[in-house]
């Protein structure tokens, strides 16, 4: 199977992921704040973990490999890991959206409904989550499930949140599960393209690694971690991070 099949199929298996677990809320499971918290605490330090083991180490690996230097790697790294997180940055900045706490964001709205802004902000955070599966797929098989399997097991808790998230502001049932579900469909999207990028050339892979990295952890940072705080629920989301961070570095060592 080539390598832009498999980041393609593991993007779609992450986006089933989300749908997953959405679906609870489609019969009336309801969800704390507290849990909320705890439960995207978790999601941070899967993708905290992916980051740095299953896309950083192994970009400063391949990268040592093409230009013989490790502090060239460790240059190449770096730079990567700022363009990564620099393009979402300006999708962040460009892209008109609304977060559920914290509300609108980027360039005007315009007549733009409400909905489709939560929408246009759960892309910007899902995409790089796609674009992590499908660079590690096209660089080593292995890598690639271990990183769509951490991506997958963050996505339902994350999926669940929310679709609770959309019911609380008013939306239906089945609009919120629609949503969250179709959102999870930009993952593969960014499957596709990473594996894609990396698989044309073998010298973008260290590049495609650490920009799949960069991505992630502007997320991360600039989004998930402050969201987890917001509640006085910071002891609970910590503790979730932990355990997401243990869980992926068990599956990369494991699978990888």
């Amino acid at each position: 199977m080539s390598p832009i099949l498999m980041g393609t199929l593991g993007g779609l298996v992450a986006a089933v992921a989300t749908a997953a677990g959405a679906l609870p809320a489609m019969f009336g499971r309801s969800m704390s704040q507290r849990m909320a918290d705890t439960l995207l605490g978790f999601a941070a330090g899967v993708m905290l973990s992916a980051a740095y083991f299953s896309l950083i180490l192994p970009g400063i690996e391949v990268a040592e490999d093409l230009y013989g230097s490790l502090v060239l790697a460790a240059g190449v790294a770096g730079l990567g890991i700022a363009l990564g997180a620099l393009f979402v940055w300006s999708l962040d900045k460009v892209l008109p959206h609304e977060h559920f706490k914290t509300g609108r964001e980027g360039a005007e709205a315009g007549h733009i409904a409400r909905i489709w802004l939560f929408v246009i902000a759960i892309t910007i955070h899902n995409f790089p989550e796609g674009l992590s599966i499908g660079v590690a797929f096209g660089g080593d098989t292995a890598k690639g499930i271990s990183v769509m399997t951490g991506i997958s097991i963050q996505d339902i808790p994350e999926g669940l949140a929310v679709a609770v998230s959309m019911i609380g502001l008013g939306y239906s049932r089945l609009k919120a599960f629609l949503v969250t579900a179709a959102t999870g469909l930009v993952e593969v999207v960014g499957g596709f393209l990473g594996a894609a990028a990396v698989t044309v050339s073998g010298q973008l892979l260290p590049w495609g690694l650490t920009f799949a990295a960069g991505a992630m952890l502007y997320i991360i940072s600039h989004e998930i971690v402050p969201e987890t705080h917001r509640n006085g629920h910071q002891d609970r989301a910590t503790a979730g991070l932990l355990f997401g961070l243990i869980l992926m570095m068990f599956l990369d060592v494991t699978l990888g």
